[in-house]
């Protein structure tokens, strides 16, 4: 009877720890979880003339650390773009880091923006910062966020007060075969 009761104990002071997480905990962690893997997307909505049609689209979540995630995401044979997501403070920060061939950034990056409030599990929202709207003036009104549960990924982009939308999914029930470092990597 004594080890059903310290049982019963335990197991309850589990599930109070595992309530008391944060929705920007449990995404977080929902993210680490698919470390080191990689996923074959394809676009949900955008323009119908984006450089982003017909090209194999694959994320790699490379690097994950306590507090930093990053995300290379090809377009084709463009090595350009990482996510980076950052946690601290119960919020979480994407940045989008935009490299050349040859591993200078680009003039275009570190752009986008911090989660308002702890979010959920499974979605979380990153309006434009300060230094989105000084490096690109009209993006002053996006807003972006990812989605993440047991099967699917996404990445989405609204411009608000004009057409701008864009997302793509990636189905996390089918791992790929890793891509080679992305501009600015080594492996």
């Amino acid at each position: 009877m004594k080890k059903i009761v310290v049982a019963i104990v335990l197991l309850t002071q589990f599930v109070l720890q595992a309530q008391e997480k944060t929705g920007a905990q449990q995404f977080w962690e929902n993210l680490q979880k698919q470390c080191g893997k990689s996923f074959e997307g394809e676009i949900k909505e955008g323009a119908s003339n984006d450089t982003f049609r017909d090209k194999k689209l694959v994320m790699h979540i490379r690097s994950c650390d306590k507090n930093t995630i990053k995300i290379p995401f090809f377009v084709g044979e463009d090595k350009s773009r990482t996510w980076v997501l950052t946690f601290e403070n119960d919020r979480i920060k994407l940045k989008h880091d935009h490299r050349h061939e040859d591993g200078t950034e680009d003039k275009v990056t570190q752009y986008g923006g911090t989660s308002p409030n702890s979010g959920s599990a499974g979605i979380q929202f990153f309006p434009a910062d300060q230094e989105t709207l000084n490096l690109i003036p009209n993006a002053a009104t996006n807003v972006w966020w990812i989605t993440i549960d047991e099967t699917s990924f996404t990445y989405n982009l609204r411009r608000i007060g004009s057409d701008r939308l864009f997302t793509v999914k990636f189905d996390l029930t089918k791992t790929v075969a890793t891509p080679a470092a992305p501009w600015g990597w080594k492996d």
